[in-house]
């Protein structure tokens, strides 16, 4: 649905790899939509004014703000699958022992991603805080003028030469400011800046912004601290992932001309790669077998042609067995893509195996498995589909990892 003033639509509502619509724009509107890698946007060649917008993989919500052009321009692409089992997705890629499964993340009051993610974020905060801010140490250095820890002589050297105060000292300080509480900091900020977070959502992220005003966000282009799953932070596993997921998929560009895109989005095309192979990484673990993910290999004998299949599956002796790759695309009208198959064919010759799998999104088309010609080399098609509840999607995942190892 679009809703449209003065010939100009102020925003506009689109699904995931649905066909296209024309719409009234304002020129810089549509050139930042095109060239913004958000949707395919082409201006109309009939009609002046009017652009042809078409949503491709990518899910969520931005705005587009054109200097002086008053209120920002915001599109919403809502995925095809439904947002508890795109939380699912999210969920096990991010964390498999502990993803989230239905009722985990209270999403059924929201049609839409963002409303979705905010809310599910704070949720997710509000448990993680409930026992207070988490704290630990943090390495500082720093010029102060008594000496606390170790001084730094070095730097001391370097930058006084001789000078006794100030001294430049190293320590460890116990506070609240550390990469867990970061994060969830950012996570907030950045989705109290986004369109479409619902009023009762965002008062409550202010709320838990309140209880984190002690702690430093991270500044765009800062890289996101590490942190490491312990018990102590066990309570703030589950926030934390989905904050990750919130700076992953949020993005501030400025393009020529000062605009400006502020958004969410999450790309289905990777987050379908990153659940099925994570997936089958799981359901492979105790045959004995070892899988690797986006495992880099050579087609050529010259190693100049490098290639990445999305899994490779070694067997207990070190020698590939199977080969990967996830699909999560349109199919064409008679089925899956011929390219996909020209693609694993190349996999297996390179690494020397008899078969080759394609997993897919359910569609149109179902299970398929073709042996090339003078090759003897068998590609299977696997299709997954996606509106089923979490345990058969697993069930599914785990029979396609029993062909991986034939067992």
């Amino acid at each position: 649905m679009t809703a449209v003033v003065e010939g100009v639509a102020p925003s506009v509502e689109l699904v995931e790899h649905a066909p296209a619509i024309s719409l009234a724009l304002s020129g810089g509107v549509g050139r930042a939509l095109a060239a913004g890698d958000i949707v395919d946007a082409a201006p109309d060649p009939y009609t002046p004014g009017r652009w042809s917008l078409r949503a491709g993989s990518k899910v969520g919500a931005v705005a587009v703000a054109v200097p002086g052009g008053g209120a920002p321009f915001t599109v919403r692409v809502t995925p095809k699958v439904p947002i508890a089992r795109l939380f699912f997705l999210l969920g096990y890629s991010l964390n498999p022992k502990g993803g989230w499964r239905d009722g985990e993340v209270e999403v059924a009051e929201h049609r839409d991603l963002l409303p979705s993610v905010a809310h599910a974020v704070e949720r997710q905060i509000d448990r993680a805080l409930r026992q207070g801010l988490l704290q630990g140490y943090r390495a500082t250095e720093e010029t102060a003028l008594v000496v606390r820890g170790r001084i730094r002589e070095a730097e001391q050297i370097r930058r006084r030469f001789g000078v006794v105060l100030p001294v430049e000292v190293a320590y460890d300080e116990f506070t609240a400011d550390i990469a867990e509480n970061r994060i969830l900091r950012t996570a907030v900020e950045r989705l109290l800046r986004l369109p479409g977070v619902p009023r009762d959502v965002r008062r409550r992220l202010m709320h838990q912004r309140a209880r984190l005003a002690d702690v430093t966000a991270i500044v765009r282009g800062q890289t996101v601290p590490h942190w490491r799953p312990t018990r102590l932070n066990a309570r703030y596993h589950h926030a934390l992932h989905l904050a990750r997921a919130v700076l992953d998929g949020t993005s501030v560009e400025h393009a020529p001309g000062g605009l400006r895109i502020d958004g969410f989005l999450v790309d289905m095309n990777k987050l379908f790669e990153d659940f099925v192979t994570v997936a089958l990484r799981e359901a492979v673990r105790d045959s004995g077998h070892t899988a690797r993910l986006q495992d880099p290999h050579h087609l050529d004998d010259d190693a100049a042609i490098r290639m990445k299949p999305d899994l490779v599956l070694y067997g207990p002796g070190g020698a590939p067995c199977a080969v990967v790759d996830a699909k999560y695309k349109a199919e064409k009208r008679g089925g899956y893509p011929d390219a996909d198959l020209y693609q694993m064919l190349a996999y297996c010759t390179a690494l020397g195996l008899p078969e080759g799998h394609l997993v897919y999104a359910k569609g149109n088309a179902s299970h398929a498995a073709h042996r090339v010609r003078h090759a003897g080399i068998v590609i299977h098609q696997h299709a997954l589909d996606l509106n089923q509840d979490p345990t058969g999607l697993l069930a599914d995942v785990a029979e396609v990892a029993q062909r991986l190892t034939g067992s």
